[in-house]
């Protein structure tokens, strides 16, 4: 008996001893391995990195308070001053411009101040077709065509815009699409450095090749283009409206 003993305490001892096989956790007796739900591990820690000259971190610092503010501002200004919905047009709603003949008037009238940055020496009261139409041809032609010349394009001279009136004025004639807010008349071009390309001087002058290449390339932007050679009216200025023609653009 004695003998038995001592060999269950041996066999104890040595169960006591024997090293842990595994960490893995075991099923519970009747539950699937698979279907045994385990936590996902904790992300790890964000450490601070410490670097010579006092940084502690490469993530930016938030903007100062008093810059988000004046961002804000801008933003909230361009918002407030918007027309037809495109903040790259900015000035006054208009609304409902009866005409004072038959054939006159607009429904829905803008009073334009600027159009993706480019000013106009006077405001032009047009309608939301004509406007979206000179934002088009401003970024896709004027802008991009003047952009080395004198810092780039900061003002378009305005010769004329809404106005209810017969076309050139003659008696007798058709309703112009002046009088219907679609058109505007843009005679010159004031560039940032203060120098003014003009329609009547400079379409023969070196700078003649600026001013044919916008004039051609608002054809098809606009429904109506005339320039110093389509007639004796427009010697001094670009003209250009919406209106659409049977046979395309007309453009001269």
């Amino acid at each position: 008996m004695r003998g038995l003993a001592l060999a269950f305490t041996v066999m104890a001892g040595l169960a006591a001893a024997a090293p842990e096989t595994s960490k893995r956790p075991v099923a519970r007796a009747g539950t699937d391995a698979r279907n045994v739900e385990i936590a996902p591990a904790p992300p790890p820690a964000v450490q601070t990195v410490a670097f010579v000259g006092g940084a502690t971190s490469l993530r930016p610092s938030l903007r100062p308070r008093a810059v988000v503010q004046r961002a804000m501002a801008r933003r909230n200004e361009r918002r407030k001053g918007q027309l037809c919905g495109d903040p790259d047009l900015q000035g006054d709603v208009v609304g409902f411009v009866p005409g004072r003949i038959n054939g006159c008037g607009i429904q829905e009238a803008v009073r334009v101040k600027s159009v993706s940055g480019v000013t106009l020496s006077q405001p032009a009261v047009l309608d939301c077709s004509a406007a979206k139409a000179l934002k088009r041809w401003t970024e896709k032609s004027a802008q991009n065509v003047l952009r080395n010349k004198g810092g780039g394009l900061a003002s378009y001279r305005v010769a004329a815009h809404y106005a209810c009136r017969t076309r050139n004025n003659q008696p007798g004639a058709r309703i112009s699409e002046h009088g219907r807010g679609k058109a505007i008349d843009i005679s010159g071009f004031v560039l940032r450095d203060g120098t003014t390309l003009t329609v009547l001087r400079d379409w023969n002058s070196g700078n003649g090749r600026a001013l044919k290449r916008m004039h051609k390339e608002a054809c098809g932007t606009f429904g109506t283009v005339l320039g110093p050679k389509s007639d004796r009216f427009h010697r001094d200025h670009f003209h250009f409206d919406t209106a659409r023609h049977r046979g395309g653009a007309y453009c001269r």
